[in-house]
């Protein structure tokens, strides 16, 4: 058994995005505040705060507001407000209808907002700078350190997390002279905020059985690319949505998503698409979707004679209040898209993240303040959240993602209008959607096959150039981070029935089907994943489990 050094906090929080920094920051105010001495570490797998961070995005910030109220004063990267917002829906490769205000969905506007202001933003930059907030105060950051296992106690609670080995060969051996032992980070309480689908999240659902009470969850894959355009084309504050073509099918049929183009600081402008992962082809690409979509003249007005800076992806739980997990367990809590509070209404997560990973922070200390030496199931977390905007935000906002779900993009829009603008999301009745994403997708016999056109290497380009742009590094020489429980299925099951689409929904080159001595195999080329963990969620026979690789593996994304 491997010998590990432990170093003991008060409270170890995993995950350097914008719920795990808000609740050390909260944390460490509340210490200060009360004069006691508080221990807090922060662990994150990216190589710097903010390097796996990707987000659209635009904020509102009324989480920032409460967390640090003279963040303008302290020099946060919020400078671009939303002036204008346009909402389309595309009919085809040339058409398209823009919407007037008065029939978008009012979770939709961004811009007018009366005393309150949303802002255009680099998610990435807003972590970096919140990283520097929570040092200050005297949070202890570790980047490129990966939080691998769990660690229990005997009595079962969670104790602490794991980071994950380094130095260790692809076939599992330990790299001689480079082999350094993970360390144990144990904690009174751990707060998880790992972002969606987070591996360690995954495995608590598990053992705590969090969601058997919830709705299933529902998912997207978010692709973004960061765009320098010329000063004639750029607009800073201008916010588009927009939804329909290239996504195909009609009603409860259609693959659900929208596009979203932003315009940033700096001459940058901000595109992207969401793809659904609901959808039923197996020989729909998202991220071809998305190399396409630049071609409308709706978005390639902003993007011709520019030139693209950066790539990513990153999957988005979508399913709201009534996907909710039970959030709190023996000795640990999940705050942010770890648990899946994004309002997808909106389209925006960074807020209530914020928040519940400021309610996590209020329960924690609580306890500790009243003497609390670790361990408990703090179910006073629950009631915070019930009691929190958050939950009021979400509830009202409960049957906008099963509407579209349900009832497809059209009446689906139409009834959300009605819902949000005339009830307030006060309808008395739930929408329910309990079909498991991956469990969507047909057989190719029973699909089209969707041919994409060639990227012209002007407005769309090939994956592996994409990747490059994403600054994705991986040491090669250790074990594969993306994990087969029978690497059979591949190609006895996914391969005849739905040739195999992993090699299609992975926006990152990563599974690839070759001929290796007269037979199809699956090539896992793990080196160029980005982290989304889309492969996690939409495989059909549910065989991939994606584990942490190596600490500050992964993208490196600059101003994303």
């Amino acid at each position: 058994m491997t010998q590990r050094e432990s170093m003991a906090y008060d409270v170890v929080i995993v995950g350097a995005g914008p719920s795990g920094l808000s609740a050390s920051i909260r944390l460490a105010q509340l210490a200060q505040e009360q004069g006691q001495e508080l221990t807090i570490c922060v662990v994150e797998k990216g190589s710097e705060v903010g390097a796996h961070i990707l987000s659209g995005a635009v904020i509102e910030t009324r989480a920032l507001d409460e967390l640090l109220p003279d963040w303008q004063a302290l020099g946060a990267p919020l400078t671009t407000p939303v002036i204008k917002d346009e909402l389309y829906l595309l009919q085809d490769q040339q058409k398209a209808v823009q919407l007037p205000g008065l029939l978008i969905p009012k979770t939709m506007h961004n811009a007018h907002l009366g005393d309150k202001t949303n802002y255009v933003v680099s998610l990435g930059n807003l972590c970096r700078w919140l990283g520097q907030q929570a040092e200050a105060l005297g949070v202890e950051i570790y980047p490129g350190f990966a939080a691998a296992e769990v660690v229990f106690n005997d009595d079962g609670a969670v104790a602490g997390v794991t980071t994950g080995d380094m130095g260790v060969a692809a076939d599992g051996q330990p790299k001689e002279g480079m082999y350094t032992p993970g360390m144990n980070l144990l904690g009174k309480y751990t707060i998880f905020a790992e972002g969606c689908r987070g591996s360690l999240g995954k495995q608590l659902y598990q053992r705590f059985e969090l969601d058997k009470d919830a709705d299933a969850q529902h998912y997207g894959i978010g692709l973004k690319e960061l765009w320098d355009v010329p000063a004639d084309k750029h607009q800073p504050g201008l916010v588009l949505h927009g939804a329909g073509w290239p996504l195909t099918g009609a009603g409860k049929d259609a693959t659900g998503g929208g596009f979203f183009l932003y315009h940033a600081e700096n001459q940058q402008v901000v595109v992207g698409l969401i793809v659904d992962l609901n959808y039923s082809n197996p020989w729909l690409n998202p991220y071809d979707e998305f190399q396409t979509l630049k071609h409308h003249p709706v978005l390639a007005q902003y993007l011709e004679g520019g030139k693209r800076v950066s790539y990513g992806a990153r999957a988005i739980a979508k399913g709201g209040l009534n996907a909710l997990p039970k959030m709190h367990f023996p000795g640990g809590l999940l705050s942010g898209c770890n648990a899946g509070t994004l309002n997808a209404a909106k389209i925006k997560g960074t807020h209530t993240a914020m928040k519940t990973g400021m309610l996590a922070a209020e329960e924690v200390f609580a306890a500790i303040a009243a003497g609390d030496e670790g361990g408990k199931d703090l179910c006073g977390y629950a009631l915070r959240f019930e009691a929190s905007w958050v939950y009021e935000e979400l509830y009202a906002t409960r049957n906008f993602g099963p509407a579209l779900h349900k009832f497809g993009t059209l009446i689906g829009g139409a009834f959300n209008f009605v819902d949000q603008n005339i009830f307030n999301g006060k309808l008395p009745f739930t929408l329910h959607d309990n079909h498991l994403d991956f469990a969507q997708m047909k057989p190719v016999t029973e699909c089209v096959k969707i041919e994409y056109p060639k990227p012209d290497g002007v407005l769309s380009f090939d994956k592996l150039t994409s990747v490059f742009l994403s600054n994705t590094f991986h040491e090669e020489d250790q074990p594969c981070h993306l994990t087969l429980k029978d690497a059979s299925v591949p190609m006895a099951s996914n391969w005849p029935k739905y040739a195999e689409p992993a090699q299609r929904y992975c926006p990152a080159g990563v599974y690839e089907v070759i001929e290796s001595e007269g037979a199809n195999k699956l090539q896992i080329n793990g080196q160029n994943c980005l982290h989304c963990k889309t492969c996690d969620i939409k495989d059909p026979a549910q065989n991939i489990n994606w584990v942490t690789p190596e600490g500050s593996g992964g993208p490196n994304y600059p101003n994303m």
